[in-house]
């Protein structure tokens, strides 16, 4: 083979060589024509450039395929295996492959999501949303968030609960050591940084029974304060475990209420949803806060773990977790919806407030509403929904025209829109997906109850 190369390379080289002399004649022709022989005309100059050009096409040509034939057969033919008498090939030694080897691990010995201790992982509460709720260490059996909190957790409860679907709620406080909540006769308390609620949310299959036994965890909220404010969490349970959500998700259930029985979807809210209800406007400024965490809804009876019945309120400033508390008959109290020895009023303004003061106040999502439905606002009063005419609603299908119409439950939009459950007409607009039968019961006979002098709406 190498011959046969080498022959075609010295053909090549003659080959060159002959276009080279060509090249010169034609060059000497052209230095010719320059020189004044222009009688051959026009026609042989572009003859002669013409030639000049091919001849320098075709020698890059040659040079390019002789350059191609000795690289494809090894280049200069300097390799032994060409040069050699024997043209048998050497097999290589094959090589040894690698022994598999276990891959490397993340190394999770920094992640303070990953620390395993039988105390509070405050650390990760204050510096991270970690992925699921037994990270943070807050139930002694991270399978039973209702009940037995690691201390410093207690439970606390509430006179008046928002609804959300009959859903039973297991509430505990966290508060960080030698730390203590200050006491507010109408806001919510001031807790300190490190403060942590836990809120479950467990769904009945008979509204009429209560127990473990008779419930399906749904989901546990979570509201910390770190070092910026407070921050919302949110994880639905799946198979023992509460894993982290961002964007919500809806749980089919149905339960048996008074006989009927209703499937709907329960709806877990995203990270924005709940916002909606938490957040607070100051200066042009947008936060979060607790809801529930306010005198008149936590100054009730509780009984503790040995049986004894006390004040919550008093329990917590006997623990030092709560300070500044005044003499307890100056606190006021609203009562349970089922406490037919307080008034009417009583028992409706503190539903309402539980319910929809979070959004309808000065500084809350529905403010522009200019409806306020706090505990402590006059009841008779223009701004409690006295004869006011809400603003961008269009009275639902009834075409009411009045929040409140004093004596007339049936054309105040109050209770009206409780009933509703087309999402642009209900309320409140998140956190139910079905009517609250003793809840709305309660407002309509409350309304039914007021004198029509405290208002003319017609």
């Amino acid at each position: 083979m190498f011959y046969s190369i080498h022959i075609e390379a010295s053909f090549l080289k003659q080959t060159l060589l002959s276009q080279k002399s060509l090249n010169r004649s034609v060059l000497n022709r052209r230095d010719l024509n320059q020189r004044g022989l222009n009688q051959r005309g026009l026609g042989q100059t572009l003859w002669t450039k013409s030639v000049w050009k091919e001849s320098i096409w075709k020698k890059n040509l040659l040079i390019i395929s002789l350059t191609s034939i000795l690289m494809a057969c090894g280049g200069s033919g300097s390799d032994s295996s060409e040069s050699g008498s024997s043209n048998t090939e050497v097999p290589s030694t094959p090589s040894t492959p690698a022994t598999p080897t276990t891959p490397e691990q993340p190394d999770t010995s920094d992640d303070v999501c990953q620390q395993s201790s039988s105390e509070v992982n405050w650390t990760a509460l204050m510096s991270k949303d970690c992925p699921n709720l037994s990270d943070y260490g807050l139930f002694t059996d991270p399978s039973l968030p209702t009940h037995s909190p690691t201390t410093p957790g207690i439970n606390y409860q509430l006179s008046t609960e928002l609804f959300s679907n009959y859903a039973s709620k297991y509430r505990f406080i966290f508060l960080p050591d030698n730390q203590s909540m200050v006491f507010n006769p109408q806001q919510v308390f001031t807790l300190p940084v490190g403060s942590v609620l836990a809120k479950t949310f467990a769904l009945p299959f008979d509204t009429q029974l209560s127990g473990a036994n008779n419930e399906k965890l749904i989901e546990t909220r979570l509201m910390i304060r770190r070092e910026a404010g407070w921050t919302a969490l949110t994880y639905q349970w799946q198979q023992e475990n509460a894993s982290l959500i961002i964007a919500g998700a809806d749980v089919t259930h149905t339960l048996n209420n008074q006989g009927d029985s209703i499937t709907f979807d329960y709806h877990i809210p995203s990270k924005v949803e709940c916002k909606i209800c938490h957040q607070i406007n100051e200066n042009d400024i947008s936060r979060i806060n607790p809801i529930g965490v306010k005198a008149h809804l936590l100054n009730r009876e509780i009984t503790l773990s040995n049986g004894n019945k006390t004040n919550q309120l008093t329990f917590w400033a006997d623990e030092n977790m709560l300070s500044l508390l005044p003499d307890l008959n100056t606190v006021d109290k609203s009562h349970t919806l089922e406490n037919n020895q307080a008034s009417l009023t009583n028992r409706a303004k503190g539903y309402l407030d539980i319910n929809c003061a979070h959004c309808h106040n000065k500084q809350g999502f529905a403010s522009i509403s200019g409806l306020r439905l706090s505990y402590f606002i006059d009841h008779t009063s223009f701004e409690y929904g006295i004869c006011k005419q809400p603003p961008g609603w269009d009275g639902g299908p009834n075409g009411l025209s009045y929040d409140i119409v004093p004596g007339n439950a049936e054309r105040s939009i109050l209770h009206y829109r409780q009933i509703l459950s087309s999402p642009k007409d209900k309320m409140p607009p998140i956190g139910r997906e079905i009517i609250h039968t003793e809840g709305t019961e309660l407002v309509k006979q409350w309304i039914d109850s007021m004198s029509p002098s405290i208002g003319v709406c017609e």
